[in-house]
């Protein structure tokens, strides 16, 4: 059985193809018209060798962003590894939210920033953006991409954003953003056996769940600190479980946020909202 072979096996026909196509032009810089011509049946030994272990490894069912050590987002390479989420296509649209809505230049904070790719695209964009996440291991990845691709505008700080908003005293950050950005962990515990193993069983589960009690632990967390943090006008942006976006709304909405609305993906779901602070909302 073949490379190719291998991965049809295990994925189906289309996906393991897509597969093989993105191995060979990420690690081996070969294109779809170099695979039929052949070009992959040429490769060196040592390339060869590579290939087999690469392959052995996604046809186990681990991720190939973690098995080649990166993922494509917003047009640029990052790093990505185990201790963080992989960059979803989607999440693509909640930095064009921004960047659409607010002026480059403004002050943004970006909670639980994993591998720092939302951050670090808004920095390169001329945002001014603080990021933070509770994992040193993702702090770290996301020091490695900030160095790599030459983001200046951006302080990374370890914070857990929860404990921050029951004792202000232990957030040391700025007083006031202009925006505040986040994906934060979204998915109920009990979604978790319907989801595909590769995920499951790779990627970090304190970045991926909360509580089956409390879908939306995170979203009130971050907005509670957006009321006191916002700046008059300020926005908020969040990706959201597509079974919650309309609760989220309705949350924001409760706690004084204005200018609510729900957006869809590219795949017609409901993952957006997006909200403005009200100035006489603070205390």
């Amino acid at each position: 059985m073949n490379a190719l072979q291998k991965l049809q096996q295990r994925y189906g026909s289309g996906e393991g193809r897509a597969l093989y196509e993105l191995i060979l032009r990420r690690r081996f810089g070969l294109s779809r018209t170099d695979i039929l011509l052949g070009k992959d049946t040429t490769l060196s030994e040592k390339d060869k060798a590579e290939l087999q272990i690469i392959i052995d490894r996604v046809a186990k069912g681990e991720p190939v962003q973690y098995v080649l050590g990166s993922e494509e987002f917003c047009g640029r390479t990052f790093l990505v590894g185990p201790g963080v989420l992989i960059p979803r296509p989607e999440t693509q649209q909640l930095v064009s939210l921004v960047e659409q809505n607010v002026a480059s230049g403004s002050r943004v904070l970006d909670v639980g920033t994993g591998s720092g790719c939302i951050a670090i695209t808004l920095a390169l964009a001329g945002y001014k953006v603080t990021a933070i996440d509770v994992s040193d291991e993702a702090l770290a990845i996301a020091k490695q991409n900030a160095e790599r691709l030459g983001a200046e505008e951006l302080e990374l700080v370890r914070q857990d954003m929860l404990v921050a908003t029951a004792n202000s005293s232990l957030f040391t950050l700025h007083s006031s953003f202009n925006c505040i950005v986040s994906n934060p962990p979204y998915i109920c515990e009990s979604e978790a056996s319907t989801m595909d193993s590769n995920v499951l069983d790779h990627e970090p589960h304190l970045a991926l769940f909360v509580p089956d009690y409390d879908p939306l632990l995170f979203y009130r967390a971050i907005a509670d600190y957006g009321r006191q943090h916002l700046t008059e006008e300020g926005w908020l942006f969040f990706e959201t479980n597509r079974a919650y976006a309309r609760q989220v709304g309705e949350l924001l909405s409760g706690m004084g946020y204005r200018n609510i609305e729900i957006i869809k993906d590219q795949y017609d779901n409901e993952r957006f909202v997006s909200a403005r602070c009200k100035a006489l909302q603070r205390q």
